[in-house]
């Protein structure tokens, strides 16, 4: 008998901590300051500050020193992964200058040209696991590689990515059994044509398994939360909008 969001032991919805990535909020691009304040209406707890592109970069150094008063506690940054600056190293620089209470900068490993320079990040460095479109950083001999190359590095699990390489997720059980000790945090979405889209009913069955393995790591919502999860969470900060498309 084939298993529903109904049947799960444990929620994912009840799960804590939990936080949004501002890549979510696309209309907001830039505006930090409106960004975290619509990350606080999801989860007061984790977030992750997107700057997907090499020109979000500055503004988000820039908004960091002004020494914001932000409530989460725990926060990472994900690295460009467009856009970036001709010499990486520049980007390394900024990454590297980030206040020491960001927790993790997280990086996909095929954006990486110059990795031994990636070893100033030390274990703030979170590699993340890679979607179908990807050459590489898919699977857990590909993400050996860089893992071998950058020791002090952490792990993402993007469970939606491994979902687009084996709809089965036993490649993330792989991961998780050889990278598990390195997990920091889980990114949580369905993928829609390369984008990241509300968890539907399916995919919620289909990661749970996976999921209950994470129950010790936040987990990184890359949409908007489903509206079906509002009831389990009335007990908890976390807060389900409606009307606002996903980035």
């Amino acid at each position: 008998m084939s298993t529903t969001v109904h049947d799960l032991a444990h929620p994912l919805a009840t799960h804590h901590p939990v936080g949004i990535s501002t890549g979510v909020f696309a209309a907001a691009r830039g505006d930090w300051p409106e960004l975290v304040a619509k990350a606080c209406r999801i989860s007061t707890f984790a977030v992750e500050l997107s700057a997907l592109s090499g020109d979000e970069l500055p503004g988000l150094i820039a908004y960091l020193r002004e020494k914001p008063q932000m409530p989460f506690r725990y926060v990472s940054v994900h690295a460009p992964v467009k856009n970036r600056e001709p010499d990486e190293s520049a980007t390394i620089g900024m990454l590297d200058g980030l206040p020491l209470w960001v927790r993790s900068v997280v990086a996909h490993p095929d954006a990486l040209s110059d990795i031994d320079r990636y070893r100033a990040l030390g274990t703030r460095l979170v590699l993340e696991n890679m979607d179908d479109r990807k050459i590489t950083g898919r699977v857990a001999d590909e993400m050996e590689s860089f893992f071998d190359e950058l020791p002090d590095a952490g792990f993402c699990l993007d469970v939606a990515h491994v979902r687009s390489i084996d709809p089965t997720m036993n490649a993330a059980h792989e991961l998780l059994d050889r990278f598990r000790s390195r997990l920091r945090h889980v990114h949580l979405s369905s993928l829609y044509q390369g984008r990241h889209v509300r968890l539907t009913d399916d995919d919620e069955a289909l990661f749970s398994e996976v999921l209950d393995r994470c129950r010790d790591v936040p987990w990184i919502l890359e949409a908007l939360p489903p509206e079906r999860w509002a009831t389990q969470m009335k007990a908890t900060a976390f807060v389900v909008p409606s009307g606002e498309s996903a980035g």
